[in-house]
């Protein structure tokens, strides 16, 4: 039992430092030879894998009643499996030379969110069912409506960064232009107001699910207060950049990178999956 306890500890340990450490090195390091970056993230995901089973996962085996919030749990954390990958592709380039020269790893960027949205949306589905079975109907069903409108829209916007925009800055490059056509502007603009309400709508679903899970007792309420007010700060703080300038347009980008709102539900998964 000593032991057993000893696994859980160094497993919730590592799976509350994997966001530290990705960001850290993501930003501090910045991109990487994929020969580095790929073995140490494929060992990265087993990792994770193994921590998740290690502190509850391992009780669906055995507990079949608690198979929503097991998976459910499982599934908030996934974003975070996959995106870990980030540390060594680093930040989107800054140029669009530079976007072009990578542009197979832009792809793998925006496909692995494009992904890890969809587990999202999977994660906080089953855990709405558990809520739902529990007696939490009303806090539970805005947010699995916020989040379903959101999630598209995340899809939507992410295969336009993934795609849409690396084939534009190829034909930019090729043709040795100096900015993109002026019918692109709106094209921004449009994307810029989707990401906007996504995000939005992705902040407000999880302080919806933070009430949900404190009436049921998924969480405590001190946990419960701080996912709420984090997530009405970024609801508000997204909201103001898109009418109000600097700095609410810096603050409201810091807030709409995807890791961040993943940031929420992925610890809301750990911390649920090593209590049930």
């Amino acid at each position: 039992m000593k032991s057993e306890n000893t696994s859980k500890r160094i497993s919730l340990f590592y799976l509350f430092a994997v966001p530290f450490l990705v960001a850290s090195a993501g930003f501090g390091i910045g991109k990487i030879s994929p020969a580095i970056y790929l073995p140490i993230w494929i060992l990265n995901v087993m990792l994770m894998i193994a921590a998740c089973w290690t502190i509850g996962l391992n009780k669906i085996r055995t507990n079949r009643s608690q198979v929503n919030l097991l998976m459910g749990s499982f599934f908030l954390i996934v974003p975070w499996i996959l995106i870990s990958m980030f540390f060594g592709i680093g930040p989107p380039p800054a140029t669009a030379a530079s976007w072009v020269e990578t542009a197979t790893e832009q792809q793998i960027r925006y496909s692995m969110l494009t992904a890890a949205g969809i587990f999202i949306a999977f994660g906080f589905a089953l855990l709405k069912e558990k809520l739902n079975t529990d007696g939490e109907n009303f806090y539970s069903l805005l947010g699995i409506i916020s989040i379903m409108i959101a999630i598209p829209l995340f899809i939507i916007d992410m295969l336009f960064w993934g795609f849409t925009l690396t084939d534009s800055f190829k034909l930019l490059v090729s043709a040795n232009a100096d900015k993109l056509p002026e019918w692109f502007n709106p094209l921004r603009v449009l994307f810029g107001m989707i990401s906007v309400v996504e995000v939005a709508l992705t902040y407000l679903a999880i302080a919806f699910f933070a009430v949900s899970m404190k009436r049921v007792g998924f969480i405590s309420s001190f946990s419960s207060k701080i996912y709420l007010l984090i997530s009405l700060f970024g609801f508000m703080v997204i909201v103001l950049s898109a009418f109000l300038p600097e700095p609410f347009v810096t603050a409201g980008f810091a807030v709409s990178i995807p890791a961040v709102p993943f940031l929420m539900p992925y610890f809301m998964g750990v911390n649920m999956l090593s209590k049930t």
